[in-house]
């Protein structure tokens, strides 16, 4: 397409003239391509021509809007916009998650006669698994329940975490046959379970011997770990060691030798005896049915 203009003596350089066609807007370039015979779209830098600058050469800036002019690729459709969309707004961050809830623990449910949670769950624990490692004994929880309470009245009344572990340690005297009837033991593990270099002493809830407890223990949490500070271990310590040398604890004469091996008392005995009865029953003994245990 040619170029409708006339030669003036004041020379105004090219880029003056793109310059204000970028400030034409929309309309007006539209109205002034009909009355041209130009299409929008030359105008609007679509289909360009190309305007070769000379030295000499000027551009009519009072060139009427009929004249065709060349936009350059530079300028975009955009650029002859009078107003621009507004940046949308950010969206709203959304409220933090409300921090989950702590787990909380098992509550346990006490046995009978005021036997602590815990204590009663290790006690159903050692028959369970007695049950299946010997079922020949005939293991029932109410008998390792009657030496937890002679032995240290139930961990000192469930004083254990939920895993099991005693909240202080359960130690007996030095075997070194200062009381009646007790057998003088020296030390047997270099005080690493009862913290006694000189003489041996029960340990735990149900009162081991060092010796006894290295040849039985028994790992009733399943933590790994054999403990005679654990209720669960203990307790399941004791089920072994009540029902070797296949002794059945449905055999009262069977039952009896093996409480004997705890402590060679029949006043010991009759104890245990009386408060297994008593867990079986739901009925306190009478003083007449537990003797003194010298």
């Amino acid at each position: 397409m040619g170029r409708h203009a006339k030669p003036q003596d004041s020379k105004i350089r090219r880029n003056s003239v793109i310059a204000m066609t970028g400030l034409v807007p929309v309309g007006l370039v539209a109205a002034a391509a009909t009355t041209a015979g130009a299409s929008p779209k030359t105008l609007l830098g679509i289909h360009q021509q190309e305007v070769e600058p000379t030295a000499s050469a000027a551009t009519d800036a009072t060139a009427h809007l009929g004249s065709a002019v060349a936009v350059p690729e530079a300028v975009s459709v955009a650029s002859t916009a009078v107003l621009t969309e507004p940046a949308a707004a950010p969206a709203p961050k959304a409220a933090p998650a409300a921090p989950a809830a702590a787990p909380q623990p098992e509550i346990m449910q006490d046995g009978p006669l005021g036997i602590p949670g815990i204590n009663y769950s290790a006690y159903l624990n050692a028959e369970r698994i007695l049950a299946e490692e010997n079922p020949g004994c005939g293991m029932y929880w109410t008998l390792l329940a009657g030496i937890g309470r002679v032995e240290s009245g139930h961990a000192n009344g469930g004083q254990a975490d939920d895993r099991g572990d005693l909240l202080e340690p359960v130690i007996g005297l030095p075997l070194n046959g200062s009381l009646p009837g007790q057998a003088v033991i020296y030390d047997t593990d270099g005080g690493a379970l009862d913290g006694d270099a000189v003489y041996d002493r029960a340990v735990g809830p149900m009162q081991f011997i060092p010796t006894t407890w290295n040849q039985y223990a028994g790992d009733g949490n399943g933590d790994g770990v054999a403990d005679p500070q654990n209720l669960y271990d203990s307790t399941l310590t004791t089920a072994r060691y009540l029902c070797d040398g296949g002794r059945d604890m449905r055999n009262l004469a069977d039952t009896t030798k093996s409480i004997l091996r705890y402590n060679q008392s029949m006043a010991y005995v009759t104890n245990v005896l009386a408060w297994s009865a008593a867990y079986s029953t739901g009925i306190t003994p009478s003083p007449a049915d537990l003797p003194r245990i010298h």
